[in-house]
């Protein structure tokens, strides 16, 4: 089979062998995968994949269960699923823990399917399980135009919270606001602090800015409320006011998805197909694709995520429908 890797910091084609099904994995013929920022890091060699995973780049697919391992009860081959991943999603095939697979959700294509995983399992597991929202409280969403943005503003919407969005443009900003976002600021016209405080401030804020960012959410933070880190877009270093951190009684934490356990994947997929799931099928969430591109142009996806020129979710083709 043909399999993406990252090969002197540079993403080359290579045939490998298909992967073998393990007694409690599902063995995937892939028809999309997902593009997620991560890719790009690990390109770069500053992400590595996780020990004991494959060197194969991607996070989220799509596609049709070819086998079964003798544990897995779950799916059949044949099933159309969508699959969370920690590496291995640009192949021909992917062997997946069957607790990070899940039938699609009733209506979506395999093309969408393949955009929902990693977005909206960053989305709810931070917002929804970390930082434990409840209905009414209001959220502040960095980087709304991504594919993380865009799942947690219809998260958002769906659970009784209004949220503002940071973008980088005005087009992405109404974008956003069509989806559901109450308000939201350019980056572009300076700090989003007045913008925010004159909104009505946060009580959680979904930051994958970090940097400079961070003295800002401190800004605007309730008492009480929680800041999840989930990227590094403007860098590692930050400078905070601790006394303000303090007398807020504000609780920051730092969050990866990647690198969790097999248990703690299975566990926010079973809750998706619980709580989101259904969501989709009433259309009360829908897929945000940008572009549906072919796997000659992936560089040139790449590329487009690099320079931050998307809206939504890019998705490659490996096999289609």
């Amino acid at each position: 089979m043909q399999a993406l890797l990252a090969v002197d910091k540079t993403p080359q084609w290579i045939s490998r062998a298909v992967p073998e099904c393990g007694i409690d994995e599902v063995l995937i013929r892939v028809a999309y995968a997902g593009l997620n920022r991560a890719d790009l890091m690990q390109i770069a060699g500053h992400y590595p994949p996780p020990v004991g995973a494959s060197d194969i780049l991607g996070l989220e697919v799509s596609g049709v269960v070819v086998a079964c391992g003798e544990h897995v009860t779950q799916v059949s081959p044949g099933d159309t699923v969508c699959a969370l991943l920690a590496a291995g999603g640009y192949a021909d095939y992917v062997a997946v823990p069957a607790g990070q697979v899940a039938r699609l959700p009733d209506g979506l294509s395999l093309a969408e399917g393949a955009g929902i995983c990693e977005a909206y399992a960053t989305a709810w597991w931070n917002l929804y399980v970390l930082a434990a929202v409840q209905s009414g409280e209001r959220i502040l969403i960095h980087a709304g135009a991504s594919s993380v943005g865009n799942a947690a503003i219809q998260l958002a919407q769906a659970f009784d919270n209004p949220c503002f969005v940071t973008v980088g443009s005005d087009e992405k900003l109404a974008w956003c606001q069509q989806l559901g976002a109450d308000a939201g600021w350019n980056r572009q016209r300076g700090s989003f602090v007045d913008a925010v405080k004159a909104w009505g401030g946060a009580d959680i804020i979904l930051d994958p800015v970090a940097g400079d960012y961070l003295a800002g959410d401190l800004e605007v933070i309730h008492a009480d409320g929680r800041i999840i880190i989930i990227g590094l877009l403007a860098g590692r270093f930050a400078q905070v006011d601790i006394g303000r951190l303090l007398m807020k009684r504000v609780q920051l934490r730092g969050s990866t998805l990647r690198s969790q356990s097999v248990a703690v994947k299975s566990n926010i997929m079973a809750q998706l197909q619980q709580s989101v799931w259904p969501l989709f099928e009433s259309k009360q969430l829908q897929p945000q694709l940008d572009t549906v591109i072919a796997r000659t142009d992936l560089m040139a996806a790449f590329e487009r995520m690099q320079n931050n020129d998307t809206q939504g979710k890019l998705v490659v083709t490996i096999h289609g429908d």
